[in-house]
């Protein structure tokens, strides 16, 4: 396959230390605003049932002995020192992992997978490949060739993507419940409850209001809130500390936890169900633009010593007030000195609130990466900012998340059940990522199964305790996750499983190339002016609507392209690798093959652009030279070999002449313009006077700024899938009621590509799967 990239591989440069120091300072914000504000329901969270603050201060002692260890082994161990060296391009999360291993492993969860697209820069791989004797190895050949294995795979990675979308609803309501519940101090048990849910509600609905303007005018502010935030818990900490027990640190030792379990036994197993809120996984989900040395910078230097003294400050003033006994009175804000309430109060609210949008944020990204792989249905997708990576919004998944999140937050009504709620969502995703990460030492860094085992060994068993006390309190509230991700899960693999379906009827009953050809030059069919852009998910092979329009229409376009556009397992693709072009059959038949190649964090560009740079690169495609197919005996060759890389629009230079905006003073060379109907831009070909072009090309060429100047016409098939009259009972199930209701409810395929409707076809077509 002759393959060329016209781009050149730019090396990475050494970020200077002032620039990593901005960047950990502004992680505060969108990484940390989640895992910082946990202090105000940790206790609370603890103490809620299961155990109770005795005079002889065991329990407290133990409880911080505990938070100590979780936060220095999970966050600090776990995912600062480890975990955070598996992103993908500085992308995390659970679907990062599942993305890194399918490009190790030569698995793909979409099915139109290209030869050509293991060359991208992007899927460059960490280390050589393993020995071909080794367990990794052996590992390797068994995901590749079974199918069973690869859907365990994806299941597990769609656990974790439906637990981190339910977090998505029920941190922020405890969040923001934690925060505003300093009000009970300052009124009766009785009356606090009437004023905090309706302004849990407030605050929450005006969050979830605001999200379509996005936040790139006021995140500037969220760092320097979350510093403010951990600032204040930190100098709380260290008076509460010299004023009430100096002593308190001598809890940090382990030792204080064996009398904790020893003492409290399957009360104190129970109540780890509320300690394990001091960890979190966005730290790991919510990685963007920042180096793995501004996050660990700023988790060492700041966040880790202000929580560990926050802990310490809130043990050592409960450790001489033994009087108190109830959870809302074990709350954060009882060690707070009474003149400062109202202040901490204030700050405590913001944020809970910066936090909240840190969840969010993290929630429609992880949907995004989930629609562009396949397993979500198609959705709106807004790009609030065009010059901050990662902020868009999704409006119906927005509205539903308010829903959901006032629905648990006026059915619970305290942060016992929400946290229980809380707790078994946020434990899953983490035991997620642990055997994801085990697969990634083997499979991805080469390193032996023997210290897999070892990181499976401890930080899974700390895990699977926590996911044992927190599931022990299913009908608590920690049923919620489980349901939420029950139905999530269903969904997504319903979407997946369809999409697949579809696709591999497309396969079979695509058309052969010779049929095409065997039709000549004008395919049997009156050819006029225009480009006709026939969408398919195939990338080779003509599909079976195609034939539908040759048999039946009189006339057609000019030039044919069948144009593929498809997500990769990759966080970005390169804008000079961004198209792969072919001719199909001998040029004078004028069909040529696109495939747009998109990374499942990529911004995928509106109609007239896409439209630009398509015919721009085709343009390119024949003037290089990459169009010549034939061999030296005139024979032409196979489609997949003359496939070529070719860059997009800003990365060409001297090869096309091209006025945006403008038009050139060459008034002989022919023109090309976008439709009349959005005359935002202007595009101007000129054809070079180079000897190095035959006039085949050139007249090919002038061909295509004709029929770009007559106008684009988008034609894609509408599908109707059913499933087989022969199908099982689960299959009829999954397609005909599952998959189809899905299809009809979401967008459709002209919105989810930003296709101008005046200039789009659409042919109904019917799917026996």
């Amino acid at each position: 396959m002759d393959v060329e990239t016209t781009g050149l591989q730019i090396p990475v440069q050494k970020e200077s230390w002032k620039t990593v120091l901005i960047l950990a300072f502004q992680s505060l914000g969108v990484v940390y605003g989640d895992l910082s504000i946990s202090p105000l329901y940790v206790y609370k969270s603890t103490f809620a049932e299961d155990i109770e603050h005795s005079d002889t201060n065991e329990e407290i002692y133990g409880v911080l002995s505990v938070v100590f260890w979780t936060l220095t082994l999970v966050p600090l161990l776990k995912y600062v020192f480890l975990v955070l060296k598996a992103d993908d391009n500085r992308e995390g999360g659970t679907f990062a992992l599942y993305s890194l291993l399918c490009r190790h492993v030569r698995v793909s969860p979409l099915p139109n997978s290209h030869l050509t697209d293991e060359e991208l820069s992007s899927y460059e791989k960490h280390s050589s490949d393993p020995a071909p004797i080794t367990c990794g190895s052996r590992l390797k050949a068994a995901l590749e060739r079974h199918i069973g294995l690869q859907k365990c795979l994806l299941v597990l990675a769609l656990i974790g993507a439906s637990m981190v979308i339910g977090d998505g609803i029920l941190t922020p309501a405890l969040s923001v419940f934690s925060a505003v519940s300093g009000v009970e101090l300052a009124m009766s048990n009785e009356h606090h409850q009437y004023i905090e849910v309706p302004l849990v509600c407030i605050i929450l609905i005006s969050l979830f209001a605001l999200q379509h303007y996005g936040t790139h005018k006021v995140g500037f502010l969220f760092a320097p809130i979350i510093m403010m935030w951990l600032l204040c818990i930190s100098a709380l900490g260290l008076y509460n500390i010299f004023h009430w027990n100096r002593n308190v640190y001598k809890a940090l030792c382990p030792y204080y936890m064996y009398k904790f379990f020893k003492k409290t036994r399957r009360d104190g197993w129970m109540s780890l169900g509320g300690v394990l809120l001091c960890i979190t996984e966005a730290m790991f989900a919510d990685l963007g633009h920042f180096s793995q040395l501004s996050i660990k910078i700023a988790f060492t230097s700041l966040v880790y010593p202000s929580l560990v003294l926050a802990y310490m400050g809130q043990a050592a003033y409960l450790s001489q007030h033994h009087d108190i006994r109830h959870d809302y009175q074990v709350g954060f804000y009882v060690s707070v000195p009474e003149k400062l309430r109202w202040p901490i109060l204030a700050v405590a609210v913001l944020a809970a609130v910066v936090g909240s949008q840190a969840i969010i944020t993290g929630t429609f990204s992880i949907i995004k990466q989930c629609s562009a792989l396949g397993c979500f249905p198609r959705i709106k997708i807004v790009h609030t900012s065009s010059k901050i990576h990662g902020q868009i919004y999704i409006p119906e998944i927005n509205w539903i998340l308010m829903l959901l999140c006032l629905a648990v937050t006026i059915g619970f009504r305290d942060t016992k059940r929400l946290g229980n709620a809380s707790g078994l969502a946020v434990i899953t995703v983490m035991l997620v990522t642990t055997c994801l990460m085990c697969l990634v030492i083997v499979l991805c860094w080469h390193q032996s199964i023997f210290l897999a085992i070892c990181f499976l060994l401890l930080f899974g068993t700390i895990e699977a305790i926590f996911f044992s006390a927190s599931l022990i309190k299913f009908l608590e509230g920690a049923w919620v996750p489980i349901v939420l991700a029950f139905i999530l899960m269903t969904l997504m693999y319903s979407w997946h499983y369809g999409t697949l379906k579809k696709y591999e009827f497309d396969v079979a009953n695509k058309i052969p190339v010779n049929w095409l050809l065997s039709l000549g030059p004008s395919l049997g069919i009156v050819r006029v002016r225009g480009i006709g852009l026939i969408h398919t998910e195939l990338t080779s092979g003509i599909p079976v609507i195609f034939s539908h329009f040759v048999t039946n229409l009189p006339a057609f376009h000019q030039v044919l392209v069948f144009v593929c556009v498809k997500s990769l397992p990759v966080p970005h693709v390169k804008k000079e690798e961004r198209f792969l072009v072919g001719h199909i059959g001998p040029r004078q038949y004028r069909l040529y093959r696109c495939i747009a190649r998109y990374g499942y964090r990529d911004v995928q560009k509106d109609d007239l652009e896409f439209e630009d740079d398509l015919v721009l690169t085709i343009a390119e495609f024949i003037q290089t030279g990459k169009a010549a197919l034939n061999d030296s005996d005139g024979n032409w060759l196979r489609e997949d070999e003359n496939m070529a890389v070719v860059g997009t629009p800003s990365t060409r230079a001297g090869k096309i002449q091209m006025r945006r905006g403008e038009i050139g003073d060459d008034d002989d060379a022919p023109e090309l313009k976008p439709p009349v109907r959005q005359a935002r831009k202007r595009v101007r070909f000129a054809i070079p006077e180079s000897q190095q072009m035959d006039l085949r090309a050139c007249e090919e060429l002038r061909e295509l700024m004709e029929a770009r100047e007559a106008g684009v016409a988008h034609i894609l098939g509408h599908s109707y899938v059913r499933s087989k009259k022969r199908s099982s009972l689960l299959k009829k199930l999954v397609i005909d009621y599952g998959y189809e209701v899905l299809r009809r409810n979401c967008r459709t395929p002209t919105y989810a590509l930003s296709l101008p409707n005046a200039s789009t076809l659409e042919v109904g077509m019917v799917y026996h799967v």
